[in-house]
């Protein structure tokens, strides 16, 4: 499989999007509302609908479940261990936090659904229906644990009911678990916005990317970089190849372990009093070094066949 060939429109339509924004093909806030068309109607689709004909008999649906749940804790383990080495303040630990965790879930599934078509977007959907819910609710808990504002039991409550994608994963799953499936004239209407969301995410992540973001934040900014880009694709490959996933579970599992993270992690910063612009700022350089660390990590898994 050539890495680069299923690697190249994405990277293209991202570069697109950072075009479009530099040029002012559009106005700055035509982003804001094609980002909330995406986030609320388009994901959620292609979740629900990738979700509805996923098989979760197979074994290979509980390995990935039992593969999310480690690379969640080896991540969590790392960060917190090096915010006792370095110690760094509590605002700037729960953006290196979400900067090293998180994903983003548009480049995510357009990159699974190009290396293996149709099938890829099946196992990304899985490994998403339980990667999204335990990350909100972990970062939501590290700003408990680590924010000077920390946020009551009500608003963490409310940040996990209130998120389209979480409310998507339980709704394709409890549509797959009772075999209703999707009504016959819904089917056509959710595939159509699904269909949007992968090219206009892509771009919007794009004119979203700040080309001087590696200019600042210094030793926390390297941090939530090496940590995403770096450590987590490691502890992908390793626990990957622990529990024997199969070549193609393996590759998107990679995927997951070493895209760049989500804008999420932006809003969420401001509404608990982290620390914004840092996370900004990782945001925007893993984007762009994502380019280069990207098809290194997903040639690692053919390497070790």
């Amino acid at each position: 499989m050539d890495i680069f060939a299923a690697l190249w429109p994405v990277f293209a339509l991202l570069f697109l999007g950072v075009l479009i924004n530099r040029i002012q093909f559009v106005d700055h806030t035509f982003w804001n509302g094609a980002e909330k068309i995406i986030y609320y109607l388009c994901f959620p689709a292609l979740l629900v609908t990738r979700l509805v004909a996923a098989d979760f008999n197979g074994s290979e649906s509980f390995v990935l479940i039992e593969a999310v749940l480690l690379l969640l804790a080896l991540g969590s383990l790392f960060l917190i261990v090096l915010q006792k080495l370095l110690k760094l303040r509590s605002a700037s630990f729960t953006s290196v936090y979400q900067g090293g965790l998180r994903f983003n879930t548009y480049i995510t599934l357009a990159i699974a659904a190009s290396l293996i078509p149709g099938e890829g977007l099946v196992i990304a959907a899985i490994i998403a229906s339980v990667m999204i819910p335990l990350l909100n609710l972990l970062c939501v808990l590290v700003f408990a644990l680590y924010s000077d504002k920390r946020p009551s039991i009500l608003t963490v409550l409310k940040q996990i009911s209130s998120n389209p994608l979480i409310l998507a994963c339980l709704m394709g799953l409890a549509l797959n678990l009772s075999d209703l499936g999707i009504p016959v004239l819904v089917t056509p209407v959710l595939d159509l916005l699904a269909q949007v969301a992968l090219p206009l995410g892509l771009l919007a992540v794009g004119a979203g990317i700040n080309l001087k973001a590696m200019r600042s934040s210094g030793v926390p900014l390297m941090m939530g970089v090496a940590t995403r880009l770096i450590v987590m694709p490691l502890f992908g490959l390793v626990i990957g190849s622990m529990l024997q996933l199969s070549p193609e579970a393996l590759l998107i599992f990679m995927v997951f372990a070493s895209v760049p993270t989500a804008s999420a992690a932006y809003i969420l910063a401001k509404q608990l009093n982290g620390d914004a612009p840092l996370v900004a700022n990782i945001i925007s350089a893993q984007t762009l070094l994502s380019m280069l660390t990207l098809p290194v990590a997903l040639s690692l898994p053919g390497l070790m066949l």
